[in-house]
């Protein structure tokens, strides 16, 4: 590790590599797990979604279908036991999975507010929790937590999903410095309004007509192959904090 923190990993000597990528069957998930394999990364395929993940891991060499819902504990543990039963290692893992809930602070519904922290902050902590002995027990290892650009802002009626994912940055960058002597990096991603079914998937406290639902913002949406590829840089460059834009830095010191 060099003494900022960056770890020796770079496109070249990925291949051959292990990564468990959450979220894989759509969005952002399934454009990084399609590039890591390019890149010869032995990815582990995890989603609720069986048929589709057997599907995508026929179209990608090396790569596993593990089937999980990362709401439940005794689901990660068994996703992670057998990707490292199966690879016999992890070296990377990219936190993905996560849904949004919008809804204004007098409405938040408690019961929805607990269930988007289970999927978008314990969730991931669980996986990391697991992750950690086995990559310092290899000397080394990557962990790529995905938040959001709404962690950066306060935005009204988003708090719901926007403290979830400020939450899952705040434990990452704690992480990062619990673990530099291990050798393992921990960063965590800021990516834009994207180009997926994130929007349509959002839980609401009032119905949006579906041709309302399309992500607007100050600058064009993101592809989801555009986010995976600044998830790729971060894995080979270690930078604590990914963003999607330079000009989403100057949010996060605001």
């Amino acid at each position: 590790m060099s003494g900022d923190g960056r770890i020796d990993m770079n496109s070249d000597n990925l291949s051959g590599k292990v990564a468990i990528v959450t979220g894989a069957s759509s969005g952002i998930g399934l454009a990084t797990a399609k590039l890591l394999a390019g890149q010869g990364v032995n990815v582990a395929l995890v989603s609720r979604s069986k048929e589709n993940l057997e599907k995508l891991s026929l179209e990608l060499p090396g790569s596993l279908a593990v089937p999980a819902d990362m709401t439940k504990i005794l689901q990660i543990k068994r996703m992670i036991k057998k990707t490292n039963e199966h690879f016999g290692r992890i070296d990377i893992l990219v936190n993905n999975a996560g849904q949004g809930y919008d809804a204004p602070v007098e409405k938040t519904e408690i019961g929805t507010f607990r269930y988007i922290y289970d999927l978008n902050i314990i969730g991931p902590l669980v996986a990391m929790q697991l992750v950690i002995p086995i990559m310092r027990a290899q000397g080394r290892g990557t962990i790529i937590n995905i938040s959001s650009g709404t962690a950066l802002m306060h935005l009204p009626g988003m708090s719901p999903y926007s403290s979830s994912k400020r939450a899952l940055a705040d434990i990452s960058l704690a992480a990062r410095q619990e673990l530099q002597t291990d050798n393992i990096v921990v960063s965590v991603a800021y990516p834009y309004i994207t180009l997926t079914n994130f929007e349509k998937n959002t839980i609401r406290s009032v119905p949006v007509p579906e041709e309302k639902q399309e992500p607007t913002g100050p600058f064009p949406p993101d592809s989801a192959e555009y986010v995976a590829h600044k998830i790729l840089e971060g894995i080979t460059n270690g930078e604590g904090e990914i963003f999607a834009h330079d000009w989403m830095r100057k949010q996060g010191n605001s």
